[in-house]
């Protein structure tokens, strides 16, 4: 009779062909153990891995949008880091030199044709002018411009006053003063400028003759009228030209010249070479070795020459 095996026979017995136990295995240290530890050190290592990210993309210079970093820390504010950056530097334009307008250049005589026949009749300037001068009696007196003679009545009393003005006008005496009133007003005198023509007529009804080479060429006075010839005051004289005397220094010169006659002073003549004329003086004809002068005081005294 065959004997039969125990089931016990068939269980696997430790042999050479099995894996000897390992350190650690079985319920006391086995991988149920191990593999905790394994993943608390990679949750470790990848966190320090995103903080060193972290780090240097933030030592690269990025900054959270300031909107981002208002939204997700309302606390926070990206204003000193923005301050650090400094704003840049703006020069300001040199403002350029503001041009200094030149000054006009002199007129020595106006050109083109003078008139030289008018009709006799006389426009008058209807102002009242202020009182020139400071001190003493006072002589009014009148503008009037010949018809046609292409010079404005306004005009022709702007340059009157201006020469009776002064500083050097006959004012400046202290003893006399002069202003320019209407027709309605009473007057001592009247200061005409009149055609070379009918300045010539004026002149010789009061006992001046104004000719040379037989054309009326001077301006005169006479009782009670101051007369300017408007030749005279456009061309001025040749040797005032060739000096390079303006055309306004005639002018004056020429209105206080016959203002003075009106005044009572008579013709001087040149105190010597090149010292200024006399307003007295017949500058209109010649100099003499003087230099072109208008006025009848320098230097606040009245300059005067020899007698003629």
């Amino acid at each position: 009779m065959t004997r039969m095996r125990s089931p016990r026979s068939h269980r696997r017995q430790p042999g050479r062909h099995a894996r000897p136990p390992a350190s650690g295995d079985g319920p006391g240290g086995g991988p149920t153990r191990r593999r905790p530890e394994l993943v608390a050190r990679v949750a470790v290592l990848v966190a320090a891995v995103g903080a060193a990210v972290a780090l240097v993309a933030g030592g690269a210079g990025w900054l959270p949008d300031r909107a981002d970093a208002d939204e997700t820390n309302p606390g926070s504010s990206a204003a000193p880091l923005l301050a650090a950056v400094p704003p840049p530097v703006v020069t300001p334009s040199p403002t350029p030199p503001t041009a200094t307008p030149s000054p006009p250049a002199p007129v020595w005589q106006l050109a083109g044709p003078v008139p030289s026949d008018g009709r006799g009749r006389f426009d008058y300037d209807e102002r009242t002018g202020p009182v020139l001068g400071g001190a003493g009696g006072v002589q009014r007196y009148r503008v009037a411009v010949e018809s046609g003679s292409e010079v404005t009545t306004d005009e022709f009393a702007a340059a009157v006053q201006e020469a009776l003005t002064g500083p050097g006008s006959w004012v400046d005496s202290g003893r006399l003063r002069l202003r320019q009133v209407d027709t309605t007003s009473r007057y001592d005198f009247t200061v005409y400028l009149a055609t070379a023509t009918t300045a010539g007529r004026m002149c010789a009804a009061g006992g001046v003759d104004i000719r040379v080479g037989g054309r009326p060429y001077t301006s005169c006075r006479a009782p009670g009228k101051v007369i300017i010839n408007l030749e005279r005051w456009w061309r001025s004289v040749p040797h005032f030209v060739e000096a390079r005397v303006p055309l306004s220094v005639y002018r004056t010169y020429v209105i206080n010249h016959e203002v003075g006659h009106q005044l009572g002073n008579r013709h001087e003549r040149c105190p010597g070479a090149g010292k200024p004329a006399p307003v007295m003086m017949q500058q209109t004809l010649f100099l003499k070795g003087c230099v072109a002068n208008p006025w009848p005081y320098l230097d606040g005294r009245r300059y005067a020459g020899p007698p003629l």
